[in-house]
């Protein structure tokens, strides 16, 4: 649904309105969209930028679907968030711009049929783990982010990142891991 406040009402009176859940306490920037509203849940002191266009709903085999957004979590501009069954962006999280992460894809095995006419596919649920950073113009495919790990600017997450990893590239992989036995940040060899 397009943000259209029908009603004049303040905003953040609005937001806890269309949302499954809301706190006063979060800022939410002029949104693109919000599709699916009742199935999003936002924590309190969020942080959601301009432009972002946020969307659960149950498109593929799944019946329901949520999108969940914890305390602290900061999700920066333009970004597409879309949830078909389950994305978690976890407690303190900071996602740069331009950000797309998805737990589902458009089916293309039909080369005489277009894309969007066919079946959307579930992919695997995606979680953005605590007090992670996820870098400018990255897509996460359904996969997950591990707690403090870092995924470098212009990567693509198709397979999970571990707990405390640095992750770069297309497809994304780790090249750090931190060792909390020397307390550095060691380069993985290939």
């Amino acid at each position: 649904m397009r943000i259209k406040n029908i009603l004049n009402l303040p905003l953040k009176i609005y937001y806890y309105f269309i949302f499954g859940k809301y706190s006063f306490y979060s800022e939410i920037m002029n949104v693109l969209k919000i599709d699916g509203g009742k199935n999003i849940f936002l924590g309190k002191n969020i942080f959601i930028g301009y432009k972002t266009w946020l969307s659960a709903i149950p498109y593929s085999d799944s019946n329901k679907c949520q999108l969940i957004i914890e305390d602290g979590a900061v999700i920066g501009h333009f970004n597409h968030i879309v949830a078909t069954k389950q994305v978690v962006i976890k407690k303190d999280a900071l996602l740069a711009s331009r950000i797309y992460i998805s737990d589902n894809t458009h089916d293309y095995s039909n080369p005489n049929l277009p894309i969007k006419t066919q079946k959307v596919i579930q992919k695997n649920g995606v979680v953005i783990g605590e007090g992670c950073w996820i870098g400018e113009n990255v897509s996460i495919l359904g996969a997950s982010v591990g707690k403090n790990s870092v995924v470098g600017a212009n990567s693509v997450v198709t397979h999970s990142i571990p707990d405390y990893c640095v992750a770069v590239g297309i497809p994304a992989k780790v090249i750090k891991k931190y060792n909390f036995e020397t307390n550095i940040w060691e380069n993985i060899n290939s």
